[in-house]
């Protein structure tokens, strides 16, 4: 279970930037600032479930690298932050990272 809450942890990371992109409009400032607050504590609670069973510098590594590369997929999807073949493979080399320490572990 520590591995799910562990993914679950790092898509949920991917919220409060999030919102806080929203909030960067004064229409939805406080809509914005209640998301991010919100996904920054449901991430954090599953963090903390998975640290109980995996090594903290892993499960930090992990959460980190997942909301990283799910952050700038929602940035270039959705936010039309810029897309180059040198941004998707700095991504790439981030979700190799999480997989070689998930294997590693």
């Amino acid at each position: 279970m520590s591995w799910f809450y562990l993914v679950l942890a790092g898509v949920l990371e991917i919220g409060w930037p999030v919102g806080l992109k929203w909030a960067q409009s004064s229409s939805t400032r406080w809509q914005g600032i209640a998301v991010a607050v919100l996904f920054m504590a449901a991430s954090g609670f599953f963090l903390w479930l998975a640290q109980r069973h995996i090594a903290m510098g892993t499960a930090y590594a992990v959460w980190t690298g997942i909301g990283a590369s799910g952050t700038f997929l929602v940035g270039v999807m959705f936010f039309g932050d810029p897309s180059s073949l040198m941004r998707y493979l700095g991504v790439l080399l981030i979700v190799a990272g999480v997989v070689t320490l998930k294997l590693a572990h």
